[in-house]
């Protein structure tokens, strides 16, 4: 097969370096990929929303496959777009895409469908808001955007003061945009937090192994949040009978939920989970693969990553075994000083041909034959071994071989709180 992955972060990375693992897989091309990716695919700069030129060189290189990574395009509707030219896709159509693109649809989802999950408001007029986080007079409470926001779109107020700031932010000077003009307030859940991607055709459903990011920029869970600042797999306290339990009380009903719903879901869907004392609880969905949870999860696949895209996109998922490897894999980010607020970009990255481990590329770009730094997410050092203690020490000697400048990483990614 030829196959196209759209995007250009370190999730796409993750997905193009498995794919060339596949002998079902001929030629590889990512747009508009990033300087990383281009050692792994043939990068065309067609950018990730250009929906009509994503078309075109589909059409062009005449792929088998396209794989819809990032969320905006799948929020707006490049999939459908493909397939109305006949060409196959993997990743959710738009109308089924609204499960991450509006967090007011997928809390009304599972309010409907009984899927447990915070109890939560919605709310458009900030005035309105305000008063129910006065009156609630309860902290922490959580405040979300309700549209996509690169995901940093959810404050975690911890008094009055910080609520009403992060209503003003969102609803008044539209710091997301339109994704912030309506917003979601729900109860903090306690407990810990996990991830869990999953396949699904919408009739299938197959969990990925289980995952744990990193939001906050700081060590300790402190400072703003983040994309995510690394990752490990699989989750320490996700057990078996806690698996169960979330596919038969979770995952299922979702899948269910949104076909019955005339919203059938295929593609990657990720389970934001928070396990609580009284069970485990949805935090957020995303219509696609996370990222970093992405580096290590699929760092542990060892099925063939092209037949479970296309099993998805033709509907028959229940012919193909997903299998993982019981080893441990960890990731650690390293960012751009002052990232997720403002940063410089364009430094050289050293040392990368010093590293024995996978160096996933976020946001870095090739200029005369230099790899520089081009986002706010530089770089997922990833390493695989027997134990997490084993994989978090080879990833961070391989961050300590590595050097540009302002960089910034955290140094506790593995620790449970």
């Amino acid at each position: 097969m030829d196959i196209l992955v759209v995007g250009g972060g370190g999730r796409e990375h993750a997905i193009v370096k498995k794919l060339k693992e596949s002998p079902k897989v001929r030629n590889l091309y990512c747009a508009p990929g990033n300087g990383g990716i281009a050692q792994d695919a043939v990068c065309f700069p067609v950018k990730a929303m250009d929906i009509q030129g994503m078309v075109a060189l589909a059409k062009e290189k005449k792929v088998d496959l396209v794989v819809v990574a990032p969320d905006d395009p799948l929020a707006a509707g490049m999939v459908d777009a493909l397939e109305a030219e006949g060409i196959r896709a993997f990743g959710p159509r738009q109308n089924a895409a609204i499960i991450e693109s509006s967090k007011a649809f997928s809390k009304a989802l599972m309010k409907k469908h009984n899927i447990p999950t915070a109890a939560y408001e919605v709310f458009d007029d900030y005035r309105q808001a305000l008063d129910y986080v006065t009156k609630q007079n309860k902290f922490p409470t959580v405040i979300k955007a309700d549209g996509l926001a690169l995901g940093k779109g959810v404050i975690i107020a911890q008094n009055l003061e910080e609520a009403r700031e992060a209503l003003e932010s969102m609803m008044l000077n539209q710091a997301f945009g339109a994704s912030g003009s309506r917003v979601v307030i729900e109860e903090f859940l306690t407990g810990v937090e996990l991830t869990v991607l999953a396949f699904t055709d919408g009739k299938t459903l197959r969990p990925m192994i289980s995952s744990k990011d990193h939001k906050r920029a700081l060590d300790n869970d402190q400072g703003l949040n983040t994309g995510g600042m690394g990752a490990i797999a699989p989750h320490p306290l996700y057990d078996e009978a806690t698996a169960r339990r979330c596919m038969e009380e979770i995952f299922l009903p979702t899948i269910r939920a949104m076909a019955a719903e005339g919203r059938p879901f295929k593609g990657c869907l990720y389970f934001g989970l928070m396990l609580t004392a009284e069970g485990p609880k949805v935090i957020e969905y995303n219509a696609r693969f996370g990222d970093p949870e992405t580096q290590v999860v699929l760092s542990l696949l060892e099925s063939d990553l092209a037949e479970i895209f296309l099993a998805v996109a033709e509907g028959r998922l229940e012919e193909v075994e997903v299998r993982f490897s019981d080893k441990a894999a960890a990731c650690v980010v390293m960012a751009s000083g002052g990232y997720p607020g403002k940063y410089q970009t364009g430094y050289p990255i050293e040392g990368l041909d010093q590293c024995g481990e996978t160096v996933y590329h976020a946001g870095t770009k090739l200029e005369k034959g230099q790899i520089l730094t081009a986002g706010g997410r530089v770089l997922g050092v990833t390493a695989v071994r027997e134990t997490l203690s084993e994989a978090l020490k080879a990833a961070y000697g391989d961050v300590e071989r590595i050097r540009f400048e302002n960089v910034h990483f955290r140094r506790d990614i593995g620790v449970i709180r």
